[in-house]
């Protein structure tokens, strides 16, 4: 599949300059949404949105909020761009999110670097969850 110009679907999963689709598409046109439906309904807290807010200040990203999906077809055809570029993700949702997207879109899926090697899928939900099991391995080493 080849994308001429594309768009650059950052999600939570991947806010840092680290993002495969930054590095590998730098002059492209970002977009990070802020999903309505997700934080009413996990009641997302304020410390968590600071978080996300504060890390996509640091990055090269046009920031909505609303339905993912539109957003990045409407950010998109502002841009006049043939596909969507985005990283891997492991939560569902976003992956309902790129399945939806790539119904209208060409879409490619960068894997990132992983952080951590752990020795089963993360147990997703609260960080500390993650944390606790990604710990064990990042100080093993040391």
């Amino acid at each position: 599949m080849t994308i001429r110009q594309p768009i650059l679907w950052v999600h939570e999963e991947a806010l840092g300059p680290a993002n495969p689709a930054l590095q590998d598409y730098p002059n492209a046109a970002a977009l990070f949404v802020f999903d309505e439906a997700w934080i009413r309904d996990q009641r997302i807290s304020r410390k968590r949105l600071g978080f996300l807010y504060e890390s996509c200040l640091e990055l090269p990203v046009t920031l909505r909020k609303g339905d993912v999906a539109t957003e990045v077809l409407r950010f998109a055809e502002r841009h006049s761009a043939d596909g969507v570029v985005t990283s891997a993700a492991v939560e569902p949702r976003l992956r309902q999110i790129a399945a939806s997207i790539e119904r209208d879109l060409p879409l490619i899926i960068l894997d990132p670097e992983p952080f951590v090697e752990l020795p089963r899928p993360p147990r997703l939900g609260r960080f500390s969850r993650y944390w606790r099991e990604a710990e064990r391995v990042v100080w093993e080493g040391f």
